[in-house]
């Protein structure tokens, strides 16, 4: 459970929803090595657990089901080990990624492979979208593979060591525009970021937070992060070209189209974003 919305009230994931709504049992514990939750668990006498979307295990955890226990990740393991492969994928232009469903060693994201599921990359979508894609196309993949693992026809794949990439956390200070950069990083980079952490600039001493972009062809500006059209269109200059903004929010306001953004906020030609 978590605090959200301006009034920080206390709010259930949907996971949480969902069991209490159909009597399943929900555990919430403040640390995983708690021993009322592991004995909790070992009296269920579980045979598989299913990792989604959670905290490092502790061994004395998930390996107590009698066949182990999967995590479900989204990119094709070896490659983008860690807690952002959904972001990192977009923000290396990849033309493809994936989920994986692998059994969990103590090393993260090194496991034996069960399953993977391959889709192509859109070349302007966004992290969020893809996020969700990827959920429908993980759902389908658990499920296949809890099946596999039930019928003994599991056939485990060793990471090629070879092929190892990584996806660390991202931090805020890490999601400022570099408008030196040249137009397609900058595009990958907005759309790798958004919704969540967000990639940012700034006009003069307000932030800007930008959501979506798209690559602009014939048009080319003085130098990098000057603003070489507002009407209508945000597009600003780039290393090697240009590049619009398209979704747009100011520091404390709502996220707008660059069109309603412009007729609210003071942008000219020759201003600089930094």
């Amino acid at each position: 459970d978590k605090p959200a919305g301006r009034g920080l009230k206390i709010r259930f994931s949907p996971v949480k929803e969902f069991s209490l709504k159909h009597s399943l049992s929900v555990l919430q514990p403040q640390r995983l090595n708690d021993q009322d939750f592991i004995s909790k668990l070992r009296n269920l006498n579980p045979e598989i657990f299913v990792i989604v979307a959670f905290k490092i295990l502790p061994p004395e955890v998930f390996t107590i089901p009698k066949f182990g226990s999967f995590n479900l990740h989204a990119s094709l393991l070896p490659k983008y080990r860690g807690a952002a492969p959904i972001n990192w994928a977009i923000m290396k232009n990849e033309r493809e990624t994936g989920v994986t469903t692998f059994f969990l060693e103590e090393t993260v994201d090194t496991g034996d492979i069960i399953l993977q599921a391959r889709t192509p990359i859109g070349r302007d979508e966004t992290a969020g979208e893809l996020h969700d894609r990827l959920s429908e196309i993980g759902a389908e993949i658990v499920l296949h593979s809890v099946r596999l693992i039930e019928s003994g026809k599991v056939m485990k794949q060793q990471q090629d060591p070879t092929l190892v990439s990584l996806a660390p956390k991202i931090f805020k200070e890490q999601c400022r525009i570099s408008w030196h950069s040249n137009s397609q990083d900058i595009h990958n980079f907005i759309r790798g970021l958004s919704p969540k952490p967000t990639a940012y600039t700034f006009h003069k001493k307000t932030m800007l937070k930008i959501y979506r972009s798209s690559l602009v062809n014939d048009m080319h500006g003085k130098s990098p992060g000057e603003i070489i059209e507002v009407d209508r269109r945000l597009i600003v200059s780039t290393q090697d070209g240009a590049i619009e903004l398209k979704e747009i929010q100011q520091e404390g306001k709502r996220k707008l189209s660059a069109e309603d953004f412009l007729r609210g906020y003071p942008l000219k030609v020759g201003d600089k974003l930094t």
